[in-house]
C-alpha cells in the first residue's frame, strides 16, 4: 500500500471562493478518490490563508474586523465540501487552527542557521505578496514601495541543491514546460529572500517572528509552513512522521502563478530545515473569462457554488476535468458547461445506460462476472464474459424503451411514442439521428434481421474493441492522473462511452430480439461496459457514477427501473 499526502494551495480569504480554485480543489479531490479506490492510504489536505496583507486590506475596504472578515470568508471556503462533492480530510486555517502557528515557529527555528537581518528597499506587489523588480502582470494595482528592516533567508545557498533534485526526479513537476520553467530560474541566479514584515506594515495582523514582535512571519513562509504543520510538525506528533516523514508521496497540487513559491522557496525551506522534499509538483493553468483571469482581485470572480446550485455538482465537475487542457488556460462560458454536461453526461452516459438497461429488462442477458484480476476494493476491469445469468423475467414493452428505431422510422414520433427526448432518441446528443448509425458501423438500409450472423448462437458483432476499452481505461487513467493530466483520464473513461454506443449501432440488439435472434450475450457485455463506466467514473463525477451502478446492480435478479441517470439540463 502506498502513502500519500496529497494537498492543495490555501487561497487567499480577501473574497469568497471562485471557480479557479475550485478547479484546484476537483483536481486534486479526483486524485484523491482515484488513490483511495485503488487501495492506497491517502490524506488530503486543503485550507485557507488567512494572514495576508491583501485579506488585512480588503477587511479595511469594508470597515469590517478583520479576524471577522476573515472567518466569514474563511468558512465560506471550507463549505465548498458540499457544492463541489470534495472528500478533504484535513481543512487548516493559518489564523484559528493551534497547530499551525507552532509549525511555523519550529520550521522558523530548524532554519535559524539561514537566517539574517537587513534592510530591504524596492517594490512589494500586495496582490502576489511578493517583493518584485517589475510591475506584476498579473495585478494592474501598481506594486507599493517599500523600505524597511527585515529578516531575511539565504535563498542562494540552495539553487545547486534544488536544481539537482529536480534534474534527478527526486522532485518531478509535471507538465515539462512549468519543470522546464523552474529550472531556468534556478540558473538565472537566486537572491536571498525577505522572509518577515514589520508589525506596523501588517497591520499587526500574522504570526510574530520568533523573539521579535516587531516583525511578523512572511505571509509565504506562513502559508507553505501548512503543509507541515498540519502534520503536528510542531509538536512533534506522530502524523508528521506518517504522512511527511515516512509517506512514499508527498504531492502538492497547484496553479502555475505560484510554481516559483512550491518548486523553489518551499524546497529551500525544508533543504535549510533538514527536512524531507516533496515528491512531485503538478501544475495546473489558469481559467479565464474573455481571455482575462478569474481572479479575487481583478473583480473577474466566478462563483463555483452558484453554478453547482444551477447546473448541478456532477455538471460543474465534469467540466472542470473534461475541458480543462493540461497545458494551456482554459475559457469559461456557462453555455460550454451547459453543453458539455448535456453531450456527455445526459446525452452521453445517461442515454446509454438507459439503452441498455431497459433492453436488458426486456429480453434478459449473460451479465459480465469479476475478472480475477480485479484490484482489492475495486472493479475497473470486469470481464465482459462470463456464465449465464438471466437478469430476471422480461419485463413487458411497457417497461422498454430501445435504443433505436430503424432508421427511415419517423424519430421523432416513435421517440414522443417512448417517453423519450424526440430531438436525439437513440443516438448521443447532439448527433444527427438519420446519420449517426451508419457514422458507427451500422447500414441504415437493412434490417437487423438480415444481418451477417457471428456464430450458431446467431448473435451479431464483435465486441472485442468495447471489451478491450473497458479493460484499458483504468490502466489510462492511471497514467493520465499521474501526469495531473485530467482531461486524458476523463478521456479514456469516455472511451468506454464510444465504444458501447458504436456496439449497439453495429448490433442493433433490440431489432434482433424482434426477429428472434437471441440477444444475451450482445446484452450482457454492455451492462458489463455499464458495470465498469460506473467504477471509473466515480472519481470524477461521484454521484452520476453511483446512479450508473444502482441501475446496474440487479435487484431480486433484475436491473431496476429507474428514472435516467443525468437529466437533460435547460439554460
Amino acid at each position: 500500500m502506498t502513502t500519500i499526502f496529497l494537498t492543495t494551495t490555501i487561497p487567499y480569504v480577501n473574497a469568497e471562493p471562485h471557480l479557479g480554485f475550485a478547479l484546484e480543489a476537483v483536481q486534486a479531490d479526483v486524485l484523491a478518490r482515484h488513490h483511495r479506490r485503488r487501495g492506497d492510504d491517502v490524506r488530503l489536505l486543503t485550507g485557507t490563508d488567512d494572514n495576508s496583507l491583501k485579506n488585512v486590506l480588503a477587511a479595511e475596504r469594508l470597515g469590517v474586523p478583520v479576524a471577522e472578515f476573515v472567518d466569514r470568508n474563511a468558512a465560506a471556503f471550507e463549505a465548498l465540501r458540499t457544492p463541489l462533492d470534495l472528500s478533504f480530510d484535513d481543512f487548516l486555517r493559518t489564523s484559528r487552527d493551534p497547530r499551525h502557528r507552532a509549525g511555523v515557529e519550529r520550521l522558523w527555528h530548524a532554519c535559524a542557521h539561514d537566517l539574517y537581518r537587513a534592510r530591504y528597499e524596492g517594490l512589494y506587489c500586495v496582490g502576489c505578496e511578493h517583493y518584485v523588480t517589475e510591475p506584476c502582470p498579473e495585478h494592474p494595482v501598481p506594486p507599493q514601495p517599500v523600505a524597511e528592516e527585515n529578516w531575511f533567508f539565504r535563498l542562494s545557498r540552495y539553487a545547486g541543491p534544488i536544481r539537482d533534485a529536480i534534474v534527478s526526479g527526486r522532485l518531478r513537476i509535471e507538465p515539462a514546460a512549468r519543470r522546464n520553467e523552474v529550472l531556468a530560474f534556478l540558473d538565472s541566479g537566486l537572491r536571498d529572500l525577505s522572509v518577515s514584515r514589520s508589525t506596523d506594515r501588517a497591520r499587526g495582523w500574522g504570526i510574530p517572528v520568533p523573539g521579535d514582535p516587531g516583525q511578523v512571519v512572511y505571509v509565504w513562509w506562513d502559508a507553505l509552513g501548512n503543509y507541515v504543520s498540519s502534520l503536528d510538525y510542531g509538536t512533534g506528533g506522530p502524523a508528521y512522521q506518517r504522512w511527511w516523514a515516512g509517506a512514499d508521496r508527498r504531492v502538492h497540487l497547484v496553479g502555475k502563478g505560484v510554481l516559483r513559491f512550491h518548486a523553489v522557496y518551499w524546497p529551500a525551506l525544508l533543504l535549510s530545515a533538514g527536512l524531507p522534499l516533496p515528491t512531485e509538483i503538478l501544475v495546473h493553468d489558469y481559467l479565464t473569462v474573455d481571455g482575462q483571469k478569474i481572479s479575487k482581485s481583478t473583480g473577474t470572480g466566478v462563483g463555483p457554488v452558484a453554478l453547482a446550485h444551477r447546473y448541478g455538482t456532477d455538471a460543474l465537475r465534469w467540466w472542470l476535468l473534461r475541458e480543462v487542457p493540461r497545458v494551456g488556460d482554459a475559457d469559461f462560458t456557462e453555455a460550454r458547461l451547459l453543453a458539455r454536461a448535456n453531450a456527455d453526461l445526459a446525452g452521453g452516459v445517461g442515454n446509454l445506460v438507459h439503452r441498455v438497461t431497459t433492453l436488458a429488462r426486456r429480453h434478459g442477458c449473460t451479465p459480465a462476472s469479476p475478472a480475477p484480476t480485479t484490484p482489492p476494493g475495486d472493479g475497473p476491469s470486469r470481464a465482459l464474459t462470463g456464465t449465464p445469468n438471466d437478469l430476471g423475467p422480461r419485463a413487458s414493452t411497457h417497461d422498454a424503451v430501445p435504443p433505436a428505431e430503424p432508421h427511415g422510422t419517423d424519430t421523432a414520433s416513435y421517440g414522443a411514442a417512448h417517453g423519450a427526448d424526440t430531438a436525439s432518441f437513440g443516438v448521443p446528443y447532439g448527433a444527427d439521428p438519420a446519420h449517426f448509425g451508419a457514422e458507427h458501423g451500422a447500414d441504415p438500409g437493412r434490417r437487423a434481421g438480415a444481418a451477417v450472423l457471428g456464430d450458431e448462437s446467431g448473435e451479431v458483432g464483435d465486441p472485442s474493441v468495447l471489451v478491450r476499452a473497458c479493460r484499458d481505461a483504468p490502466g489510462l487513467v492511471d497514467s493520465a492522473l499521474a501526469r495531473a493530466d485530467f482531461r486524458q483520464a476523463a478521456g479514456a473513461v469516455w472511451a468506454i462511452v464510444e465504444e458501447a454506443n458504436r456496439y449497439l449501432e453495429q448490433t442493433l440488439p433490440w431489432e434482433l430480439a424482434r426477429d428472434g435472434h437471441p440477444v444475451g450475450g450482445i446484452l450482457g457485455v454492455l451492462v458489463g461496459a455499464c458495470q465498469v463506466l460506473g467504477t471509473e467514473l466515480a472519481p470524477f463525477v461521484p454521484d452520476t457514477a453511483a446512479r450508473v451502478r444502482e441501475r446496474c446492480t440487479p435487484v431480486d435478479g433484475i436491473l431496476p427501473a429507474l428514472p435516467p441517470v443525468f437529466p437533460r439540463l435547460e439554460p
